[in-house]
């Protein structure tokens, strides 16, 4: 099992340091490891925990449910009917949002388009 620093873990997760303070302080990352001398050091599992977290931030998803996902995941088996359907209903406003983007792109193109024809 590989260990990683703070300033490591920023690096490979794309969260700075600060954020991953932050999500240890509001519950998002729980029982991060210590050193010998008291500073934070991630496994491999935590950066695999960071990158559903980071999935979850970029498509959107608000600070409440995402502790309310962590929550539900430390919750073990039992909770997985549960994650499924925030999931899902997560999943349903990621594909509405990328409706509304394509349909956004759609008008981009035709002005790209128009401008173009003036060339």
């Amino acid at each position: 099992m590989s260990l990683y620093s703070p300033g490591e873990t920023a690096q490979k997760s794309g969260f700075s340091i600060d954020t991953l303070r932050y999500y240890e302080k509001i519950g998002l990352l729980s029982d991060i490891a210590r050193n010998s001398s008291g500073r934070r050091v991630f496994s491999d599992d935590d950066l695999a925990w960071l990158g559903m977290l980071r999935c979850l931030r970029d498509t959107g998803m608000p600070i409440a449910e995402m502790l309310r996902y962590s929550e539900l995941a430390r919750g073990g088996d039992e909770t997985i009917v549960e994650r499924l359907a925030l999931l899902r209903a997560h999943d349903q406003r990621v594909e509405a949002q990328i409706g509304l983007l394509r349909s956004q792109q759609a008008h981009i193109q035709w002005k790209i388009g128009y401008y173009g024809d003036q060339v």
